[in-house]
């Protein structure tokens, strides 16, 4: 019998002028202490960036209709999912200059309408009757590793404001078909903007990314797992938590490597690149490392805490 999830969880976003950043904070912490809900939300003039968990699915439905009342909207694309296990441990707003960092604040995305949106289906329909396209994964190299759509390209950067530079060196043709994704379609929604001002007109991207794919086509044309911000780490093909990776208690990177600590006897998963390096091969943190170092004969306390994701 499937044990019934203990936290709900909605990922959203939405391109929208908001004239008082801080009464919006003031809203959305009030709202959240009302309904229950914990995560992590980014605001800004120019819309909002959240992805919020309940321990109910009403007190969910509360807040998301709290959000479309501030907002004064009848519909917004909600990512939901569901998990045994805390995504986050706290609720914050956080006020940003854009609620996704491109380092393009005068770039901002139609608030009514789409621009360039394939639904998944239509995404498959590419995929699978096309041929003269190429198709980019927008995310950070982390983040591909553990997934990504079959084909795509892999831009291999640490950030998203190195997305742009690594078009200008790959030299694209302009008048090629150009297909962008990410997690759940914001990266998307200002990276398209910008090569749509460098000259691209023939570019596309994932109507609410991987993400809205997965609930429509789990095992179909994309790969793995979709690696989140949050303490799930990633979401399988059927949108359940990752029952494969954890966080690297070291560098807080997707972890499936594991290991006994060698200092306090702690069982843990660390990442490849941890796993290379052989101070951290042998031992669950810093602290570890260096008292073995030290010590190399003796034992220490388990640690009681696994990587904090800066939620």
């Amino acid at each position: 019998m499937r044990t019934p999830a203990r936290y709900f969880i909605s990922t959203f976003y939405k391109f929208q002028k908001i004239a008082d950043p801080e009464q919006m904070k003031l809203f959305l912490e009030e709202t959240a202490a009302r309904t229950g809900t914990i995560g992590l939300i980014i605001i800004g003039h120019e819309g909002i960036n959240a992805t919020v968990s309940a321990p109910t699915m009403p007190g969910l439905d509360a807040f998301k209709k709290a959000i479309l009342e501030k907002l004064n909207l009848t519909e917004l694309m909600f990512k939901d999912s569901e998990a045994d296990v805390a995504p986050f441990r706290r609720f914050k707003v956080k006020i940003r200059n854009e609620i996704v960092t491109l380092g393009t604040p005068e770039l901002t995305p139609p608030e009514g309408g789409k621009n360039h949106h394939l639904s998944p289906t239509e995404w498959n329909e590419v995929l699978k009757n096309e041929k003269d396209y190429v198709m980019i994964d927008t995310r950070n190299w982390y983040e591909t590793k553990i997934g990504t759509f079959k084909g795509a390209v892999n831009p291999k950067t640490d950030q998203f404001t190195e997305f742009p530079q690594f078009m200008e060196e790959n030299n694209f043709a302009k008048d090629k078909k150009v297909l962008i994704f990410c997690t759940g379609g914001i990266r998307c929604e200002k990276g398209i903007l910008e090569l749509q001002r460098k000259g691209y007109d023939e570019v596309y991207q994932l109507d609410g990314g991987i993400l809205n794919y997965l609930k429509e086509y789990p095992n179909d044309q994309f790969e793995g797992e979709c690696f989140v911000f949050d303490h799930r780490v990633a979401v399988d093909q059927n949108m359940k938590a990752s029952a494969k990776y954890k966080l690297c208690p070291h560098c807080g990177q997707p972890a499936n490597t594991a290991i006994d600590c060698k200092r306090c006897d702690t069982h843990t998963l660390i990442c490849d690149d941890c796993s290379n390096l052989t101070w951290k091969q042998v031992t669950c943190s810093k602290n570890c490392a260096y008292h073995l170092e030290l010590h190399p004969d003796r034992k220490g306390e388990r640690q009681a805490q696994p990587y904090e994701f800066e939620d």
